[in-house]
């Protein structure tokens, strides 16, 4: 019997068009710019020494739906391994995707090539998350930042050294620093040599894969200011890949949830970080530090388990074997990500038992890990 797993995974998507064209109007604002449609992402699993064959796939993204609108940052959250970054690798093209479609501005880039590409490729940037890793230590600042223009073929007014120390400028860097080389700075600074890279070729959308997440959390807010900064006044919209709910909150008006390759509830920040509705946003909700640590005033949840594998992820709802609320159906059923009763307008959920929308405590704490359930029934006993 063959796997529909990896028969899945073979599926080809469809054929993008032969050429690409630069958009002659700039994007409005509210605008749908990207528009990603039931994105996966399968990389295969190999045995043998010699001839090797394929006996699995990891679904590192598995049927994503989202889309980003001209001007608006898009914040993607959840934990380490649920293909945060393989989606923004996918949007921007550096990873081919299995199936699905991806549409930037109404045109196929799915299955572009990198000539295909050439005419919008300096309309999708990204921001790496390690400054260390994403800067050639063998170039100074100004061929760093002047490469994509050049590549491009683009001749700024004044020429490119000009522009160069007028984005360095722009990032918080003096303009003199042109000749260093990225050794000669701290992580904060080369996270802005990374962000003045990407405006280098004036954008529309930035894919910023946790850009802070490398540096002190001193310099953190420093640099996402100056994210929100250049978000407002150029225009800019973003993909903001995060782990810290916090960081989302601030710089986000979007906010999607994703566990295990799948996004499991999307909405404004309002909703998803005030009513959420999945009962993993509530759980990841419950785990975010506050500054009052006795404060008792929010819901309290503890899983049990670690997320499973993405190479056999669970039938149905890939939650369940964590979740507090899961039945028999959720074992049968994928619940499909859709506007659930109670919900506003934009705020959909994958769930077939939603929580109610709100994050005040309950009257009982869901734990679900048995050796803490354990340890805090010996506690309360004295």
């Amino acid at each position: 019997m063959s796997d529909p797993t990896m028969s899945r995974a073979a599926t080809p998507g469809p054929p993008s068009p032969t050429t690409l064209e630069k958009p002659a109007a700039e994007p409005r604002a509210g605008e749908a710019l990207l528009e990603v449609s039931g994105v996966t992402k399968h990389f295969p699993v190999l045995d043998g020494f010699l001839f090797k064959r394929q006996v699995g796939a990891v679904q590192a993204v598995d049927g994503v739906d989202f889309h980003v609108r001209a001007g608006e940052a898009l914040g993607l959250v959840g934990e380490s391994g649920c293909g945060k970054s393989t989606t923004g690798r996918l949007v921007t093209r550096l990873l081919e995707p299995t199936s699905g479609r991806i549409t930037y501005r109404g045109q196929d880039i799915t299955h572009a090539n990198r000539k295909q590409l050439a005419p919008i490729r300096s309309e999708i940037q990204m921001i790496f998350q390690d400054p260390y890793a994403s800067l050639n230590p063998r170039q100074t600042v100004g061929n760093i930042i002047s490469g994509p223009m050049e590549i491009n073929g683009i001749n700024p007014t004044g020429g490119r050294e000009k522009r160069v120390r007028e984005l360095l400028e722009t990032v918080g860097l003096n303009p003199e620093h042109y000749n260093r080389f990225p050794h000669e700075f701290s992580g904060g600074q080369r996270q802005r040599i990374g962000v003045a890279r990407a405006l280098a070729l004036e954008p529309k959308l930035i894919v910023a894969d946790e850009p802070v997440s490398a540096l002190d959390v001193s310099i953190q807010a420093q640099v996402v200011n100056l994210l929100q900064d250049l978000q407002n006044e150029l225009g800019i919209a973003f993909l903001f890949i995060a782990h810290d709910l916090a960081i989302v909150r601030h710089f986000s008006q979007r906010v999607a949830v994703m566990y295990l390759g799948k996004i499991v509830e999307i909405g404004d920040r309002t909703d998803i970080y005030e009513g959420p509705r999945h009962p993993y946003t509530h759980a990841l909700l419950s785990a975010a530090p506050e500054a009052d640590p006795d404060d008792d005033s929010r819901e309290r949840i503890r899983l049990a388990g670690d997320v499973p594998s993405p190479i056999n992820p669970p039938s149905g709802c890939r939650f369940r074997t964590r979740c507090w609320k899961a039945q028999e159906k959720c074992a049968s059923e994928e619940p499909p990500l859709v506007r659930v009763r109670g919900n506003r307008e934009g705020h959909l959920t994958a769930c077939h038992f939603p929580e109610e929308p709100t994050i005040t405590a309950r009257e009982e704490d869901v734990i679900l890990d048995p050796a803490l359930a354990a340890i805090e029934e010996a506690t309360d006993a004295h």
